[in-house]
């Protein structure tokens, strides 16, 4: 199915686009009403797939929990294996648009690896995220800076302590993420590993604060983010720090977001196996 029909969709579930206007476009694109009417259950069936890991996967325990952030409680979601105890922990972090189904669906992947695995919703003060998924974008715009790097920073102290915890604490986060995940590493000197996906990269001064060893993943298209590479791995090196740089040919930013249509398959596997094995690496040492 064309990317461009479930993104459409997509747009639409989550409140973009009102369902009169949603059938329209969709009409235009299939040829005419009766065509749209006809698809909608195949659009309806195949945007359920993408979703890898359902949240009501019998492998795990998921529950909606808080924990105290620079702004208040910090609303977030938590994954882990049915009935492990004591797991090594990951905080993951969402894009530009709070902590959507597709977030939630990663933070289960990672959970399933054998990690207890945290998403916070950095919209949390400001009533955390909606179903409408513009509206939240343009609240993201009236954050905090400073008190949203401390909100999620905190999380790392809140995963150190948990009771089933080992007290390792990785981070990874894309896009928005990818960039708030490299600003948890300058601020939390706890976290022990983490994994930006095409992240605004830290200011050099700051990058000999940070203490985790580092997993970078860019995509060759990604000009923009890009361009802060050389100066952000010349900085780590001046600083010793423990550092890998990956950069995915043929790959666009975002291209690990698979409901999006600039999802890259192959990237996406390739970087996601590479998270895994670094998080089990440097969360077990």
């Amino acid at each position: 199915m064309k990317n461009e029909i479930l993104n459409l969709y997509q747009d639409y579930k989550r409140g973009g686009i009102g369902r009169r206007e949603f059938l329209k476009k969709l009409a235009r694109i299939a040829g005419g009403t009766a065509a749209a009417v006809a698809l909608l259950p195949l659009i309806e069936k195949t945007a359920v797939s993408a979703e890898i890991i359902p949240p009501d996967d019998p492998r795990l325990e998921t529950e909606k929990v808080t924990y105290p952030g620079e702004t208040g409680d910090i609303k977030s979601y938590l994954a882990r294996p049915k009935g492990a105890e004591r797991l090594p922990a990951v905080i993951v972090i969402h894009e530009n648009r709070g902590l959507q189904p597709h977030i939630r669906d990663v933070t289960r992947r990672v959970a399933l690896e054998g990690f207890l695995a945290l998403a916070p919703d950095a919209l949390s003060p400001l009533g955390g995220t909606t179903d409408n998924s513009d509206e939240d974008r343009s609240k993201m715009g009236q954050l905090d800076g400073e008190k949203t790097i401390k909100d999620f920073a905190s999380a790392v102290d809140y995963l150190k302590t948990h009771p089933l915890s080992t007290g390792k604490v990785g981070c990874t986060g894309f896009c928005w993420g990818g960039g708030m995940t490299n600003q948890v590493a300058v601020h939390a000197p706890d976290l022990k590993a983490a994994v930006p996906y095409y992240g605004r990269q830290p200011e050099a001064e700051d990058v000999p604060k940070i203490k985790a060893s580092l997993l970078c993943h860019y995509a060759e298209l990604d000009e923009r983010i890009n361009a802060g590479i050389p100066a952000f791995e010349e900085a780590m090196k001046q600083a010793g720090i423990d550092h890998r740089i990956f950069v995915y040919k043929g790959a666009a930013h975002a291209f690990n977001n698979d409901t999006s249509s600039r999802y890259h398959e192959e990237a996406a596997k390739l970087a996601f196996e590479r998270t895994i094995a670094f998080f089990k690496e440097k969360l077990n040492e």
